[in-house]
């Protein structure tokens, strides 16, 4: 396998990496905004002990999980970024459509 084609494979590997743990990170997010709501809604309404204390526990396990999505794209972003640098030393691989993919997910994820 040439240096041009092994690099193009990791370029669709590392963006599609980050793309997905983006979605992850977003999706999470949205599920935390969700079960806070959903437990001040029990809070309110004087929810049974155990449905609020269930909730809270979800709401907590729900935080690990956003921050561990966090750390692991912005490694994942930041694997992306070291390939995509050392790619343009490679003047051929600059117009490459997976290149070109690769830095419109970069800049799609780093927001």
């Amino acid at each position: 396998m040439s240096d041009l084609t092994a690099l193009r494979r990791q370029l669709k590997i590392k963006s599609g990496v980050a793309k997905r743990l983006f979605k992850e990170h977003q999706t999470y997010e949205k599920e935390e905004v969700d079960q806070k709501i959903k437990l001040d809604k029990f809070v309110a309404d004087g929810a049974e002990a155990w449905d609020i204390k269930n909730a809270g526990l979800m709401l907590e396990e729900n935080k690990k999980l956003v921050k561990d999505v966090a750390n692991r794209l912005g490694a994942a972003v930041q694997d992306l970024r070291e390939l995509l640098v050392s790619a343009k030393q490679n003047p051929e691989i600059t117009q490459d459509e997976e290149y070109l993919k690769a830095e419109e997910i970069l800049e799609s994820v780093s927001v």
